[in-house]
């Protein structure tokens, strides 16, 4: 004579079986979905903070007295940091991209001869006393103190 227990403890186990690897999927579906998150929004920062980052260090090796002046351009406001050789580092924004055109001071700018820094919307310089410049993108904000005396030109 057959039990009748045995096919249902089967079934149960079976069962069972089958709730802990649906449980186990979705917990690994979540995981991931998760890391995949951070990570994205890890890198967004990190893509911020080298704009930034760059903006300032451009800023410190460009630290000579004079070098350093603010410039109007149909595209918005310009820096410009002069190296004493009659070259100069130019950065300014165009169509969503901070730019950099390393040249000759006197040569027009050219999208051509530019790299991109980064991505941004907004870049606004603010100069205030003290040879201090607050450059803005849509990071935040870039604080550059000029230590040479007379760094900042008119």
């Amino acid at each position: 004579m057959k039990s009748a227990k045995g096919p249902s403890i089967g079934l149960f186990t079976i069962g069972i079986a089958a709730l802990f690897l649906i449980g186990f999927l979705l917990l690994v579906i979540f995981g991931a979905q998760t890391y995949r998150n951070t990570v994205g929004s890890q890198n967004r920062n990190n893509e911020a903070r080298a704009t930034l980052s760059y903006l300032s260090a451009v800023a410190k090796a460009g630290d000579v007295s004079g070098s350093v002046s603010v410039r109007e351009i149909p595209e918005g406001q310009m820096l410009v940091i002069r190296d004493g050789s009659g070259y100069a580092q130019r950065i300014y924004c165009k169509d969503g991209m901070l730019l950099e055109d390393y040249g000759p001071e006197d040569r027009e700018i050219s999208d051509k001869h530019a790299q991109l820094i980064g991505k941004t919307d907004r870049f606004e310089i603010e100069e205030r006393e003290n040879g201090v410049l607050v450059v803005t993108t849509d990071a935040g904000e870039s604080i550059l103190y000029f230590r040479s005396e007379g760094s900042m030109q008119p």
